[in-house]
């Protein structure tokens, strides 16, 4: 709707999870390289936490971008929720697409062999889990941590990628078996105010515009509405376009950023 308006190509500030618009923070950079040294390296369990909207699910599926098909299987679960036994079924069919309905002693069989027919195939196979924090039952993580069995005397069969918020940390904290098993950990901050300065011009240039279009006052309100937050810097930045697209702006400025602010807190 504003982007002729503001002369640009794209719209900057989608909560979306696209890995064009991933901003590499130090910290985020810092991340997806403990990510793809924990596959390459097959060390097992990784696990990534961080605040919501802090950028957890752009760097995912950054990262299975980064990561050759020829090279790896990927099996990503987005609704964690399940039983342990359907668990295993979800990833046998990110696997290998069967949707297979077996007792759970079959279902392991058969993930076996899908495994050691993507280890002779030269692929090493990854199951990432977003939201893990949803993953609330302890049968579950211990049917995740007895995946990890799957081994041969020099490498896991799998690498196991853990991502989630904040009380992640505690659930697995909870269960030493299953917490020692986990090789690397990296929690994921949210955004300094020099960095979410950085974040935004990103953004705006990678949508086609090389030019600032916040004023400093106004990031200052953005920064201190969102705290750093990703996810709440794109949607009071999105808003702000629209708005100076409105009222004929040249700049989004602070009080068009501090009216939206106001109207945020009578809802």
């Amino acid at each position: 709707m504003y982007k002729t308006y503001w002369g640009l190509i794209d719209a900057p500030f989608e909560n979306v999870p696209d890995p064009s618009f991933l901003y590499e923070s130090p910290q985020h950079k810092e991340a997806l390289s403990r990510m793809l040294y924990g596959i390459s390296r097959r060390k097992g369990c990784v696990m990534l936490t961080g605040e919501i909207g802090s950028g957890k699910t752009t760097l995912s599926r950054t990262l299975i971008q980064r990561l050759p098909r020829e090279n790896f299987e990927i099996a990503l679960i987005e609704n964690p929720r399940l039983t342990p036994l359907l668990f295993v079924q979800e990833i046998i069919y990110q696997f290998s697409g069967e949707n297979l309905n077996q007792k759970k002693n079959q279902q392991i069989h058969h993930l076996n062999r899908i495994l050691y027919k993507n280890m002779s195939e030269d692929k090493d196979s990854v199951i990432i889990i977003d939201e893990a924090q949803l993953v609330k039952s302890k049968e579950t993580f211990e049917e995740l941590r007895l995946l990890l069995n799957f081994q041969l005397n020099d490498r896991f069969l799998l690498t196991l990628l853990l991502i989630g918020q904040p009380e992640l940390k505690e659930l697995v904290s909870e269960i030493p078996q299953f917490e020692q098993r986990v090789a690397i950990k990296y929690h994921l901050q949210n955004l300094s105010f020099d960095e979410m300065v950085r974040y935004i011009e990103f953004r705006l240039k990678r949508a086609g515009v090389n030019r600032n279009i916040f004023t400093v006052e106004a990031m200052e309100k953005i920064f201190n509405y969102s705290n750093g937050t990703p996810r709440k810097i794109n949607n009071i930045c999105d808003m702000g376009l629209l708005v100076g697209w409105s009222d004929k702006s040249k700049y989004v400025d602070s009080t068009i950023i501090g009216n939206l602010l106001s109207e945020n807190e009578k809802w």
